[in-house]
C-alpha cells in the first residue's frame, strides 16, 4: 500500500455515498465495476469497520480490483479521493496546465490523469447549485448547419498546431482508431470441403480404406496467417510532438483486440535505436509511454536514421520481420549520416518488409519537395509515401495498408528527383 497524507475521519462520513462515489469514479477511469460489486463493499466494510486506514483500503482493493493493471488507476483514485486534502486542487493542475501555483511542479504518475478526469467530472455533475444565484440564464441560439464540426476540424489539424486541450481529445479520438489489416494465405493448407486443390494424400488414404477405389476426391485449402506490423519512429527533436502522438495511436493498435495483427513491434530511434515494444503491452497508456520514454534516452536528441537502420537491419531484421511484415517508418528523413549508406539501408529493410510505409509530417506542405540528400536516398525505397501529422493522415493508413497499389504521393515526388 503506498504512503499518502493521513486519512482524516469526518465526523458523519455519509460512508455508504462515499463509497458509491468513489466507484462510479473508478469506472469511469476505466475498471468494470457495476452495482453488485458496490455492494459487496458496503457489505465488506459493515463486517470489517471504518476504524482502521489500511483495512479500508484493502477492503475496497479486494471488491474492485481483479487485475493487476487497474492496481495503478485504483491507487492514483483512492488517493485523490480519500486521502489528499487538496485533492480537487490537484485535479484542477492537471486538468488545466496552464494553472501554476495551485500544487508543486512535478510531472502527472500513470494512471494520474484518468483518475482526475474521472473526480473531476463527478464534482462538476453532483455539484449543488447556491441557494442564492438566480435561475435565470441567457439562451444563445447558433445556426450551425452549414459549419464543420469540431471533431472534423481536429482531424484535419495539424499536431503542431493543437492547444493543450486540443491534444488531449486527439489522444482520445487516437485510442478509438484502428488500423485493420487482411489475412495472408500462407503455404500451409487445411482439409476443406469446398477448397481449391485436391488433397492427393488424403484421398490415396481413403481409398485404401475401401480396397484401392476412389469414391471421392478429398480437396483442401490455403490456411490463413496474420502478418507482423512493425514500427520504427524517429523521436529526435523535429519529430517530437508528431512521435508522442504516433506512439498513443500505436499503443491502442498494439492493446485492440481483433485487430488482426499477429504481433506489433515498436522500436524508436535519434541518435541510437530501442525496442520499446514490451512497454507498449501495459494497458494503461500514460504508464506505457512513460516507461518507454525512460528506456529511449536519445528523446528529443539529434537524428542519425542510417545507423539506426543499420542497428536493426544486423540485430533485429531476422527476429521481427519473419513472414513479411508490414512496417511503417515515422520520420522527417532529416537526416545526418552519409546518403549512400542511408539508400543501403533502406533498400535492405524493403526487401524484407512485405510492404514498407513512409509517413512523413513535411508532406503537410503544399510545396514540399525532396531536396533534402536523406529525402531523395529513402524515396525510391518505400512502398508508400504518405503524409503523419494530423489523425486524418492516420485514419488513411489502413488504405494505404491494404492496398497494395496505393502509393501516396511517391509517384508524384519521384519526378522531381
Amino acid at each position: 500500500m503506498p504512503e499518502y497524507l493521513p486519512l482524516e475521519l469526518p465526523d458523519n462520513p455519509r460512508l455508504i455515498e462515499n463509497v458509491a462515489h468513489f466507484a462510479r469514479a473508478l469506472r469511469k477511469a476505466g475498471l468494470p465495476i457495476g452495482p453488485g460489486r458496490v455492494m459487496d463493499a458496503i457489505r465488506a466494510l459493515q463486517v470489517v469497520g471504518f476504524t482502521n486506514r489500511r483495512d479500508f483500503y484493502w477492503t475496497l482493493h479486494a471488491c474492485f480490483v481483479n487485475r493487476p493493471e487497474h492496481r495503478q488507476i485504483y491507487d492514483q483514485v483512492f488517493r485523490l479521493y480519500w486521502r489528499d486534502p487538496r485533492f480537487m486542487e490537484h485535479m484542477m493542475s492537471m486538468m488545466l496546465p496552464a494553472i501554476r501555483g495551485v500544487q508543486e511542479e512535478r510531472s502527472a504518475q500513470a494512471a494520474e490523469k484518468r483518475a482526475a478526469q474521472a473526480l473531476l467530472g463527478d464534482a462538476d455533475r453532483d455539484m449543488p447549485a447556491p441557494e442564492d444565484t438566480p435561475e435565470e440564464e441567457t439562451k444563445i441560439e447558433v445556426d450551425a448547419s452549414m459549419t464543420i464540426s469540431a471533431e472534423e476540424r481536429l482531424k484535419t489539424l495539424d499536431f503542431e498546431q493543437m492547444s493543450t486541450d486540443e491534444i488531449a481529445q486527439a489522444k482520445r479520438m487516437l485510442a478509438r482508431l484502428s488500423l485493420p489489416v487482411k489475412p495472408l494465405p500462407s503455404r500451409r493448407t487445411m482439409a476443406s470441403t469446398r477448397g481449391a486443390l485436391v488433397d492427393q494424400r488424403r484421398t490415396m488414404r481413403q481409398a485404401m480404406r475401401r480396397g484401392g477405389e476412389v469414391q471421392k476426391i478429398a480437396l483442401k485449402r490455403r490456411r490463413l496467417r496474420w502478418p507482423n506490423l512493425l514500427v520504427l519512429c524517429d523521436i529526435s527533436g523535429s519529430m517530437s510532438q508528431y512521435s508522442r502522438m504516433v506512439l498513443h495511436f500505436l499503443h491502442a493498435v498494439a492493446n485492440e483486440k481483433g485487430a488482426g495483427w499477429a504481433k506489433v513491434h515498436a522500436f524508436t530511434f535519434g541518435t541510437r535505436l530501442t525496442n520499446i515494444t514490451r512497454h507498449l503491452a501495459a494497458r494503461d497508456v500514460d504508464q506505457a509511454l512513460a516507461a518507454a520514454g525512460a528506456e529511449a534516452q536519445d528523446w528529443e536528441g539529434g537524428t542519425r536514421i542510417g545507423s539506426c537502420l543499420h542497428e536493426f537491419n544486423r540485430d533485429w531484421s531476422r527476429r521481427v520481420m519473419g513472414q513479411g511484415a508490414v512496417v511503417l517508418l515515422i520520420t522527417d528523413g532529416l537526416d545526418r549520416d552519409d546518403s549512400a549508406d542511408l539508400a543501403r539501408e533502406m533498400e535492405r529493410l524493403h526487401l524484407s518488409a512485405r510492404r514498407l510505409i513512409w509517413l512523413n509530417p513535411l508532406l503537410r506542405w503544399d510545396g514540399f519537395a525532396p531536396k533534402a540528400r536523406g529525402i531523395s536516398a529513402m524515396l525510391p525505397h518505400v512502398d508508400a509515401f504518405r503524409a503523419g501529422h494530423s489523425i486524418a493522415s492516420l485514419e488513411d493508413l489502413a488504405r494505404a495498408i491494404s492496398d497494395s497499389r496505393d502509393s501516396g504521393e511517391k509517384a508524384r515526388l519521384m519526378a522531381m528527383i
